[in-house]
């Protein structure tokens, strides 16, 4: 599931019996979701991937009807609701061209997360009236998933319509480095790099330097001192941030210095807020909660960053008893109003819109929010010198 979590995320929305699953199954050309006349067959939303000329890989979100009804019906509409935080795009299915107030309210809530959105009128094949256009001041393309019509236009739509940052690969490194400027990556092998390869930010950074036309050099942590000795200085050092206590001290003044996490918060996260939140921890009080989002599932060990060194780290470095509440993956947050601070990790999994869409909820409520990157350069008192590569 880790490496699908990256790609763009379209969510197919509309009232029970529209379509919806009949619409998924025409555009991946397979027989993947349950389609029936019976209304609420799709429950739990269903996810596949699949590829689109134009975008790329994308992951496609069956929904259960924005209308359904019962005690067990509002449980689907709020699953529903959930994959509205994690989609860069979003499929709104109507039929017999009535938009009304269920599609109202979900365009509300698409508005506010600032989400872009198709309008398609399923199942013109039974519709011998006049066919719009337009519904309610908003383009609508009319198709059938039974016998094609319209399909090809609802692609374009969809291409049109899809953000450039959910799929484009910007540049990571490209306005800090240089062709022909020797980058230094400092990569430490221990209980929590995987087997026999390395972390994604690791690889991103790598193929972005040659991408660059820059030079990739890689090396564990206790190799770095020779280096520094027998070579010309780097004109970039980029850590694992964990062993920015040991580092920063190695590497001169002068030689820019952050780390793989504070790249991805600059690349994909809100780089502004997490400016403004990190030097919060020096107002952390006693028995304050932190909440520390991980975009990720993966097992634990004595020596897990996010759920380990860094509840250690800060307690240490505040002298407070603080308590830690974890967020794997994509899962729905808790009440965010009980927390002090909020921890993001790099988001090497998740998309652009899926983070900033997380940390939205923290901003609206005033919360500080930092990066795990971010607020290790921070405990390690080179909080500016870690970030200022990217401020110039």
């Amino acid at each position: 599931m880790k490496g699908r979590e990256n790609k763009p995320h379209i969510g197919i929305f509309g009232r029970r019996n529209y379509g919806k699953s009949s619409l998924i199954n025409a555009l991946t050309g397979q027989d993947i979701a349950i389609v029936s006349e019976m209304a609420g067959t799709t429950t739990d939303p269903v996810k596949k991937s699949i590829e689109i000329f134009g975008i790329g890989p994308v992951i496609l979100i069956d929904t259960a009807g924005i209308d359904d009804v019962g005690e067990l019906g509002k449980k689907r509409v709020a699953k529903t609701d959930e994959v509205l935080r994690i989609i860069d795009l979003a499929v709104i299915v109507i039929n017999r061209y009535l938009w009304e107030e269920p599609e109202r309210k979900l365009l509300a809530q698409l508005q506010k997360t600032e989400t872009p959105f198709v309008i398609i009128n399923n199942k013109s094949d039974e519709w011998q009236e006049n066919k719009p256009d337009v519904i309610d001041g908003y383009p609508v393309v009319s198709i059938s998933a039974i016998t094609g019509e319209g399909m090809q236009e609802l692609i374009q739509k969809m291409v049109a319509a899809m953000p450039s940052s959910a799929y484009m690969s910007h540049s990571l490194l490209g306005d800090v480095i240089a062709p022909g400027e020797v980058v230094l990556l400092i990569t430490p092998i221990d209980s929590e790099a995987p087997e026999s390869r390395m972390i994604l930010p690791q690889v991103q950074a790598i193929r972005d330097v040659l991408d660059n036309d820059a030079i990739a050099v890689v090396l564990k942590e206790d190799k770095v001192a020779d280096y520094i000795e027998k070579f010309p200085p780097p004109a970039l050092v980029i850590t694992d941030s964990q062993v920015f206590g040991h580092i920063a001290p190695l590497i001169p003044v002068e030689i820019p210095l952050t780390s793989f996490s504070i790249m991805l918060a600059h690349h994909k996260g809100d780089f502004a807020s997490y400016l403004k939140g990190t030097p919060h921890v020096e107002q952390l009080k006693d028995n304050d909660h932190i909440l520390i989002l991980e975009s990720c599932t993966h097992l634990t060990s004595c020596e897990d960053i996010g759920r380990v060194k860094i509840p250690a780290w800060l307690q240490k470095y505040t002298g407070k008893k603080l308590n830690f509440t974890f967020v794997s993956g994509l899962e729905q947050l808790p009440d965010i109003s009980r927390f002090a601070m909020v921890i993001q990790c790099g988001g090497c999994m998740i998309t652009r819109k899926q983070l900033h869409n997380r940390l939205r909820i923290a901003i609206e409520h005033n919360i500080p929010i930092t990066n795990y990157g971010m607020l290790i350069a921070y405990i390690n008192g080179i909080f500016n010198r870690a970030v200022q590569v990217f401020i110039d």
